[in-house]
């Protein structure tokens, strides 16, 4: 099995993606994660296009690395200018990146009308770079702009601009599918004909996603012999994306054989691409293959009761492998058993009765327009109620929010509630009034005031998420909302759940299920 050599593009190719956008810290912060990781080349990006590239190189040579090599990424010299005095080369022989990959054009339609030149000063121009750079000590790879479409508009002109770069010096010469159309039959038979036209030169790929088969696309270009695998973390890039190297990595390693990162390292794909989500503030894709929330979770109660009798019934490979976890949902779709397991997980005696009534009341609730997938603290709340282990931290005497906006603009919001607390017979009456930035700031800041002194651990939680869905739009102001709050107290995230035609309702719901459940349910922070 030949040795696959990965290379991640997130941080040039992958910032072309509509609204991706990192600091040069947060740069750092990837590119120690992808070293962590495994990943053989980062390509960092132009070392002198803007100052925030000025900037993270100067990090970058200030830093040191287990595994991962970093390359600086630049174009073939411009027209009529020998390579010596080219200023972008001058840039990528002076970078301390020992390795540089080079763009340049294969495709006569892209030289004729794009660089408008010659295709012998095209040749020229790429033998000149790559030679250039190989002579300044630097490891060169030429990535073929618009191979694929170049190949099929003239094979011959195609290959030899691969042989131009070779020819020069250059270690590896990269396919590029530049506008991401091609398919999978298409691209193995293309990788198979240029790996029997040069024997001798190390192949990579590098493909977009525009119709939906980059990573199938860089899977088969490997069985055709390719050894090295451009993409970008999470798939991201130029308009619907590059290859996925999350998947890549897996499917390679996992499905086909080749045993690219050590399994220590593979556990870490997981933390990996969530973290490059998090710092772009994109929420994670929860169906992404292997290390989506929801890439190893079971809903329907045929699934998770075959996941019980043996996991290979519903799992193509073990979740642990990447770093993702099993979940078995929670849904209208979920049988007893599946309640039965939450509730061992939790702690909960549920007996038989006790877990049917459980079943049916998820099914009464979602239809209703609750869903217990995301809201795993209010779903263990109504376990608790129907074992009857629950006792509320109070009883509801009433709550009001008043909302003013002033002529000079400023809106003051302010939340009066009365309750009962404990909620029995004993129970000392509460009444407080609250300002906040909003209703359910303020409702969050009146309760807490009522019951912080006889629950402590409320100071430890901070709610960390909130999201309002419509659920059926066609009533306009009248339709039913879905709110979602997500808590924490430094140990653990939790998700409550309130549905009404009431947004401020269905808020107060969610997040009282959210104080509740950090309060009765989880200890306080050591």
């Amino acid at each position: 099995m030949s040795h696959i050599e990965l290379y991640d593009a997130t941080l040039r190719d992958g910032m072309g993606g509509g609204g991706m956008s990192l600091t040069a810290e947060e740069k750092l912060r990837v590119v120690h994660a992808l070293d962590a990781l495994g990943v053989h080349l980062i390509e960092a990006g132009f070392p002198s296009s803007n100052p925030k590239e000025l900037e993270l190189f100067g990090l970058l040579e200030q830093e040191s690395f287990v595994v991962s090599e970093i390359v600086a990424f630049g174009m073939t010299r411009r027209r009529e200018v020998a390579a010596e005095a080219d200023e972008g080369l001058r840039v990528l022989a002076e970078s301390f990146a020992p390795a540089c990959t080079l763009v340049g054009k294969s495709s006569l339609l892209h030289v004729e009308k794009v660089v408008r030149v010659s295709p012998e000063e095209n040749l020229a121009m790429i033998a000149d770079s790559i030679g250039f750079l190989v002579r300044e000590g630097k490891r060169a790879l030429f990535d073929a702009e618009h191979f694929f479409d170049g190949y099929e508009l003239d094979r011959n002109y195609a290959l030899e601009t691969l042989r131009a770069a070779a020819s020069a010096g250059a270690e590896r010469v990269v396919l590029c599918d530049t506008n991401g159309g091609s398919l999978p039959t298409r691209v193995k038979q293309v990788v198979e004909e240029v790996r029997a036209a040069l024997p001798d030169t190390p192949l990579g790929i590098h493909v977009h996603d525009d119709s939906g088969c980059a990573v199938a696309n860089t899977l088969v270009a490997v069985e055709a012999g390719a050894t090295q695998v451009q993409g970008t973390i999470n798939g991201i890039g130029e308009r619907t994306g590059n290859a996925n190297l999350v998947t890549i990595i897996a499917d390679l390693q996992l499905k086909m054989g080749h045993e690219i990162l050590a399994g220590e390292r593979l556990a870490r794909l997981t933390e990996t691409a969530h973290l490059v989500d998090e710092l772009l503030n994109r929420t994670p894709n929860a169906a992404q293959p292997f290390v989506g929330k929801h890439a190893f979770a079971h809903k329907a109660g045929l699934h998770a009761a075959g996941i019980r009798a043996d996991v290979s019934t519903f799992e193509h490979t073990d979740p642990e492998f990447v770093g993702n976890s099993r979940d078995i949902l929670i849904s209208e779709l979920a049988g007893r058993g599946t309640v039965v397991e939450k509730a061992q997980e939790a702690g909960i005696a549920l007996d038989d009765a006790a877990a049917t009534r459980t079943v049916e009341r998820v099914k009464e609730l979602e239809h209703q327009g609750f869903q217990f997938e995301a809201a795993d603290g209010s779903f263990e709340l109504l376990m608790r109620k129907e074992s009857g282990d629950y006792e509320p931290l109070f009883r509801l005497e009433s709550w009001r929010v008043l909302v003013e906006k002033r002529e000079d603009g400023k809106v003051e919001t302010e939340a009066t509630i009365k309750i009962w607390a404990p909620p029995g017979p004993d129970g000392e009456r509460y009444v407080r009034t609250a300002e906040g930035n909003g209703p359910v700031n303020a409702l969050d800041r009146a309760l807490r005031d009522a019951i912080g002194e006889t629950h402590p651990h409320l100071r430890d939680i901070d709610l960390v998420n909130f999201k309002v869905r419509i659920l059926d739009e066609n009533k306009g102001t009248g339709a039913v909302t879905r709110v979602l709050i997500d808590a924490s107290d430094g140990q653990r995230v939790w998700g409550s759940i309130g549905v009404s035609e009431n947004v401020i309702e269905a808020s107060w719901d969610a997040l009282v299920d959210s104080l509740e459940f950090g309060v009765q349910v989880r200890s306080p922070v050591s």
